[in-house]
């Protein structure tokens, strides 16, 4: 199994929620998040004073998947969040090596 964490655009998480379903990917956890990478953040002006705006508004959408589902994941959250622009965010990989679900107490990949 494959965590994939991915930190994107707020205005692009419709557009990667449907890709997502769209392979059948049946959970997902999302989170708004602040951060900022090469896009540094920017300034702002307001009744006179500039402000340093360095910690942009992301979104974090965290999914666990099968190792022959990785791939095509991660292909689908590139293409359905990608805007061309510095900030469009990054998507993190990790290794799982179980996962039980409470109710029943199902392990490995049934359980996802």
């Amino acid at each position: 199994m494959v965590k994939i964490e991915c930190i994107i655009r707020p205005e692009r998480l419709d557009e990667v929620k449907a890709a997502l379903n769209a392979l059948g990917v049946v959970g997902m956890t999302v989170s708004d998040v602040r951060g900022f990478g090469r896009q540094k953040g920017y300034v702002q002006h307001y009744r006179g004073l500039e402000y340093h705006v360095n910690l942009l508004p992301k979104v974090r959408v965290d999914v666990v998947v099968s190792n022959d589902q990785a791939d095509e994941v991660v292909d689908a959250v590139v293409e359905a969040a990608r805007t061309g622009e510095i900030g469009d965010g990054k998507i993190f990989l990790t290794r799982i090596d179980d996962a039980i679900r409470i109710r029943t107490g199902e392990r490995g990949d049934v359980a996802l």
